[in-house]
């Protein structure tokens, strides 16, 4: 089968007769439609994170249809179409049985530790293959996975309708989280120095920095170390600050910061099975992520989709077989 792998940092060869993934009697088979690709996939083809080996089968934002069923799996069929949930928790820990499962040990990561899906099929257990509506287009659930985890972080932050919101960065991230945020009555201030990004939040609700302050919910979502400060310092006594992007620096904030203003800091990791994603794809047809898409490549031209991705004004997905935009 054909699929797209790392052979260097920046080098991605889409290949033929790569071995044909194995399924176990729990797992499923799904005949790969489409792959998204994020900021986590940019840092491997970089070659910012390691691979755990050499050629190495990218992508994990994917979904397709069903085309094989392990002989244990009794709620997923042939031919149902669905989007990968691509952290696989084990399911069992303290931190999965107590609802964490976005913190298990355990997880299989598709695309860092475990192999990725960037190829005409690949194999996952059942219960992380979602069953999705006919209704969304490829591009809706290419961006199904980066639209959870938006959506689990406005959940876990408590915010309401009647909060002001500032989110800083316009990447796929902060305009989903611009998208959520509109959905929900707020009207969110975003900070975004690409232009077309800005434009596109505009589009889905969001309002072009004015330089005010007084926000009671900070959303950061761009990742970079030297937006966190001066965003922050815009925020009300009170306000909630929920980091969402991640870099390996120290926050540059003092004890001082926190406790005079009484902030409260809230990390937000990815999504908690099942919960999340199930709720993300229940809202795809009102809430339609393909809203943040700009470029679809075929897999024969994985190179070019990578290598011009964080350069685009939105998101970029990878289409496999005939799949609609």
């Amino acid at each position: 089968m054909k699929a797209a792998v790392l052979t260097g940092p920046n080098r991605i060869e889409t290949v033929d007769g790569w071995p044909e993934p194995a399924g176990g009697p729990y797992d499923v088979i799904v005949q790969m439609d489409g792959v998204g690709l994020c900021g986590t996939d940019l840092a491997v083809f970089h070659g910012n994170r390691l691979p755990p080996t050499m050629p190495w089968v990218m992508g994990h934002e994917g979904f397709g249809r069903i085309a094989a069923v392990g002989s244990e799996v009794r709620d997923r069929r042939v031919g149902q179409r669905v989007v990968i949930e691509p952290n696989y928790a084990c399911l069992t820990c303290a931190d999965c049985l107590g609802g964490l499962t976005s913190a298990c040990p355990h997880r299989a990561i598709v695309g860092l530790n475990a192999p990725g899906v960037l190829a005409e099929r690949a194999a996952l257990p059942a219960h992380f293959a979602h069953p999705v509506p006919d209704g969304p287009t490829g591009a809706d659930l290419a961006a199904t996975e980066p639209y959870a985890v938006a959506r689990a972080a406005v959940r876990r932050s408590g915010v309401t309708p009647a909060d002001r919101c500032l989110v800083v960065g316009a990447g796929a991230q902060g305009l989903l989280v611009c998208l959520i945020l509109a959905r929900l009555g707020i009207r969110p201030v975003v900070i975004e120095p690409h232009p077309q990004r800005l434009a596109r939040a505009e589009r889905l609700g969001a309002t072009p920095d004015d330089g005010g302050s007084g926000y009671t919910y900070v959303f950061e979502t761009s990742g970079h170390a030297l937006a966190l400060r001066p965003a922050v310092d815009r925020a009300a006594p009170g306000a909630t600050v929920v980091l969402i992007g991640l870099n390996p620096h120290a926050l540059p904030l003092t004890t001082d910061d926190v406790v005079r203003r009484q902030l409260v800091l809230r990390g937000s990791m990815i999504y908690d099975h099942p919960g999340d994603f199930t709720t993300a794809i229940a809202e795809l047809p009102g809430a339609r992520p393909s809203a943040v898409v700009e470029a679809r490549f075929p897999l024969d031209e994985a190179q070019q989709a990578f290598a011009g991705a964080a350069a685009r004004a939105g998101k970029t997905w990878i289409g496999i077989g005939d799949q609609d935009a």
